[in-house]
């Protein structure tokens, strides 16, 4: 009589360690293999729990997008009015966002692998429905959208760019973007 390993969390260790990969080695260089050596599991567990690498990084890509997503629903969700959101926002760009290369990493993979493969663009999707919606609990949904998109260049640029982003910078722009500031005429 054989007896079966019993090990529960097998499923999410295996996703966790394709994050980790993917972080490590990009997409390109994650496969089934080397993912199933990083969780510390038989190569079988791959085919048993996901049917091909395209659905394991749906779930680990869903996962991380939903757990950045959740990040910044709770910051917002902090804000009391509008005000409060604004300075949530900042916060969000200069240090919640991209807090650490992995996340940093992990959300250009994301982002280059949605590109290549138009199926991983619900998650994308998705990220930013939520997104949205958590920045419409202050802003109407046009100004969500547009700070949305402030958001996503300026951490790109907080994260990747060779002169520091300025707080001050980011707090301009939010107020333009959200109606609060009246942007000064060049040369003034």
């Amino acid at each position: 009589m054989t007896t079966r390993r019993v090990d529960p969390e097998r499923r999410d260790r295996i996703i966790t360690a394709a994050l980790d990969l993917i972080a490590e080695e990009g997409v390109a260089g994650t496969s089934h293999r080397k993912v199933a050596r990083a969780a510390d599991v038989p190569l079988g567990s791959m085919t048993y729990h996901f049917t091909g690498m395209d659905e394991l990084l749906r779930e680990a890509f869903s996962r991380f997008a939903g757990a950045v997503s959740a990040r910044m629903d709770h910051r917002l969700g902090r804000a009391r009015d509008r005000e409060e959101a604004k300075a949530a926002i900042a916060d969000i760009i200069h240090h919640h966002i991209f807090d650490t290369a992995r996340n940093l990493v992990l959300t250009h993979e994301l982002y280059t692998l949605a590109a290549r493969k138009p199926a991983f663009r619900s998650i994308t999707h998705d990220w930013m429905r939520r997104t949205r919606h958590a920045l419409e609990r202050h802003f109407d949904p046009d100004t969500a959208r547009q700070l949305d998109s402030l958001i996503e260049g300026l951490t790109i640029q907080h994260a990747l760019g060779t002169e520091p982003l300025e707080r001050a910078f980011t707090v301009d722009a939010i107020e333009r973007i959200s109606g609060g500031s009246t942007p000064s005429p060049p040369g003034s």
